[in-house]
This record gives structure tokens, sequence and C-alpha cells, in this order.
């Protein structure tokens, strides 16, 4: 009997985890389930955030000159990640609404293409990052001095970046499936061979010299490599099976179709976020190196403050997925108002606390006076915009999840294009590197206010338009 036979009869459906297995997320209480697959997260978000803060760490040991050179690569490597991640939110939303609306073989074939589709463009975007990287940094104003250091990082980066995205494959298929645990422990396990390796690789231990900048890079790339092995082996033991054959099992373009209407727009929506600090970092790079070198350890260190305003965000797709698929609306909505209140709670906490221990969280990066003076005038500003923050990127997980990830794509290019780019210009003669900051807090402000808008406006007329049709 073929696949497609055993799908009609039930027996697939049996082989991926049983009818009832998969959509686990549409019983139950919605704030057990915002904790119980927010806290993986947050553990998995801050393993992969710390790779950045590890990183910065070592490499400052190096002097500013390095430190400044990774505070170029930051956007760059944020942005590219963005893409793997919209992808990511591509899979995970397709394979959970499929799974809310009991359709185990839909469910599999989606998740076997998103797998081996994400796979494939980290090949190509890999390629094309490892022959455009002069023009790239160049365009950001990274000067002759810096450039070299750049380039001995980005070239290993870049050959090994297919494994990171494929890993985002992996992710999304268990993200689908609320399996957060498994989510979060594929994140612990480059991150924990990162940390490791870092010391090693770049400053020397246990009688190695190290290599400088390049052994991050090389640390990164053997960490990625390790959570392919580990990513591959957890979603063999999920309700949805890992079987790259089920993707010729019917139409091949229907699944393609499903992730890129969603992942295609999340994608370039999470990239414009980094492709706009790129072009805020040649901004402050006009001002000087102790700028770039103080806005760019500011920047690592909020990405990790933000960690748990991240993990909700990563895990709310799922959830609302899920239950949207399910035509459980009520449910949906109660998830977006915990998750919405918990963002400005956590984002008004952690701005008093940043930047109340602004000196001390800049000395662990360095003693430089002008750097540490940067870092503590960017967070006395900016800080108070990780509460919008929060907003704004729960809000678009929302958006993707019920396939709306074209309205958050509007909202990311109004965020960047239509007030943070234009506020940092206009400022930047009269305020200087203070105007970059003060940019990022408006374009925050204005992605929290848009996104309450959006995501109270898609509910009302998704919910509207079923009870139109059930009459």
């Amino acid at each position: 009997m073929s696949a497609a036979s055993k799908a009609e009869t039930g027996e697939f459906e049996a082989a991926a985890g049983g009818p009832s297995a998969p959509a686990k997320l549409v019983t139950g209480s919605i704030a057990r389930h915002l904790v119980t697959q927010t806290l993986p997260m947050i553990v998995g978000v801050a393993a992969i955030m710390s790779i950045g803060l590890v990183d910065a760490y070592f490499v400052g040991k190096l002097g500013p000159d390095a430190l400044a050179a990774v505070s170029f690569i930051f956007p760059i490597s944020v942005a590219l990640t963005s893409l793997g991640v919209g992808l990511m939110v591509g899979i995970n939303s397709v394979v959970a609404r499929a799974l809310g609306e009991g359709d185990a073989h839909k469910a599999a074939r989606r998740a076997n293409f998103g797998i081996a589709f994400a796979s494939g463009a980290g090949i190509v975007m890999g390629l094309g990052l490892f022959l455009l990287l002069d023009p790239i940094f160049a365009l950001m104003n990274a000067g002759a001095d810096t450039l070299p250091l750049i380039r001995t990082y980005m070239q290993p980066f870049a050959l090994g970046f297919p494994l990171l995205f494929a890993i985002m494959g992996f992710n999304g298929v268990l993200r689908g499936q609320g399996e957060a645990q498994k989510t979060s422990l594929v994140s612990i396990t480059y991150a924990a061979v990162n940390w490791v390796l870092d010391p090693i690789l770049i400053t020397g231990a246990f009688g190695f010299e190290g290599l400088g900048i390049v052994g991050a890079a090389y640390a990164t790339v053997a960490g990625w490599a390790c959570g392919v092995a580990v990513a591959a082996m957890l979603v063999r033991r999920c309700a949805v099976p890992l079987d790259l054959r089920v993707i010729f099992e019917g139409r091949v373009l229907d699944p393609a179709q499903a992730i890129l209407r969603v992942g295609l727009p999340a994608a370039f929506s999470n990239a414009i976020n980094p492709f706009g600090l790129a072009i805020l970092t040649a901004l402050v790079a006009l001002e000087s190196e102790a700028a770039v070198a103080g806005f760019g350890a500011a920047g690592r260190l909020q990405s990790f403050a933000t960690v748990p305003l991240l993990g909700l965000s990563a895990s709310i797709g799922a959830i609302v997925g899920q239950n949207w698929g399910a035509k459980q609306f009520d449910r949906a909505r109660e998830a977006a108002l915990l998750a919405g209140g918990f963002c400005i709670a956590w984002g008004l906490f952690i701005a008093v606390g940043m930047i109340t221990a602004g000196d001390w969280f800049a000395d662990l990066f360095t003693d430089d006076p002008p750097v540490i003076e940067e870092f503590k005038t960017y967070l006395e500003i900016a800080a108070w915009g990780y509460a919008g923050f929060g907003l704004l990127i729960v809000g678009n997980g929302i958006m993707n999840a019920i396939d709306k990830a074209g309205y958050a794509l509007v909202q990311s290019i109004g965020r960047v294009f239509v007030v943070m780019l234009p506020v940092a210009w206009l400022l930047q003669d009269s305020w200087a590197s203070e105007a970059v900051y003060a940019a990022e807090l408006a374009a925050n402000v204005f992605g929290a206010v848009s996104a309450i808008g959006l995501v109270w406006w898609l509910f009302d007329r998704g919910q509207g338009r079923t009870r139109d049709r059930q009459r």
C-alpha cells in the first residue's frame, strides 16, 4: 500500500505517532503552554545569544581593533541568520497549522520539504557571502585596518553557514510540533561547543597559542556541525517522521508554496531589522571607532537581556498556529494577550536594571574610557524601547503563525525605513551617535503600537470570516 493510501486509511497517522499525538497545544491551559513552551526556548535562545557575548569577551582581549571588527560583523551575521529564522518560522507555521487541522500527512510533507529547502538555501547564501565579503563591509565604512580582520573571520564562517540553515530547518519542524525542549537542546549543543572552543581557539589554552579572531569562526562552525547531528537525531524521534521521500508523494509545489508564503515574508521581515542595524553601524562609524565598539558591545548585551522576549516570540507561533488551525480563536487570542503583558513587564524591568548597572556591564567588555562612555549612553537611551521590541517580535510571531506574514513584513519595513533610518539621518548632525540610539528607541515604540493594532485587527477579521462561512 502506498503512503498516500496509508494516509487515507489512517495508517500514516498511526506511523506518525497517532492521530491524537501531534496537536498537543489545542487543549489544556494556555498560560501553562506559554510557560512550558517558553522556558525551554529562553534557555535555547540564551545559549545562542551567549555565543556572541563569549566571542566578544575573548575577542576583546585581542584589542579594540578586533572588537571593532566583530562589531562590523555582528549585524551582517544577524541579518543572514534572520533569513534562516524566517524559513524556520515558515516551517513552524505550516507544520503547526497542519497538525491543528488533524492532517499528519500534510504536516510530514511540509516538514521534510522544509528541512531540504533550508539546507539548500544555506549553501547558496554561504557561497554568495564568501564571494561578496569585501564589497559588503566596504559599504559599511569598515576601515583599511579592520577589513583584513573581518575577512579572516568571515571566510570560514561563510563556508560553514549552510550548517546553520540546516539547523533552522530541523528546529522549524520541532517547534511546529510544540517540541520546545528538543529545540532548546539543539541550541544548547552548538552553544556549548562554542563555549569550550572559544578560549582555546581565540586566545589559547592548555599549551595552544590560539588563532586570534579566526578562532571564533572555527568555534562557531564546529558548534553548528554538532547541532545538525543532534537535531537530525531528535527529529527522527518525534511524531512527524523524518523521511525525505514523502516530499514526492503528491505535488512538490504544495509544501513549497505553503512554506514560502510564510517563510519569504518572515525571512525578509527578520532580515530588515539587522539590515537597519548595519546601516546604523555605518552611521556610528562616521563618528569614531570607539563609538562602533561601544555600540556593538552594548548591542550584544542587549540581545542577551531580551532573551525572554525572544524565547516568547519563538514559542508563540506553535501555540497560536495549532489553535488557529483547529479554529479555536479564543485560545489564540488569550495567548496573544498574555504574551503582550509579559513583554511590557519584562521590557520595563530589564531597562531599569541595564541602565542602573551600565558601568559594571561596560567593564566586562573593555577598559577603554571612550568605549565605556558610548556603551553607557546607548543603554540610557535605547533600553527604554525593550518592551516595544518585545511586542514587535511577538506580534510578528503571531502574524506568521496565522499565515499573515505579509503584514509583519510591511510593519518591519515601516519600522526601519519610515522611522528608524530617517530619525537617525535627521538628528545625526546635532546629536552625533546619540541620534542612532534615539532612532532605535523611536523604531521600537512604532513597532509596539503597530504590532498591537495589526494583531487585534487580524484576529477580529479572521474570526469574523470563519463565522460567516459557518452560517
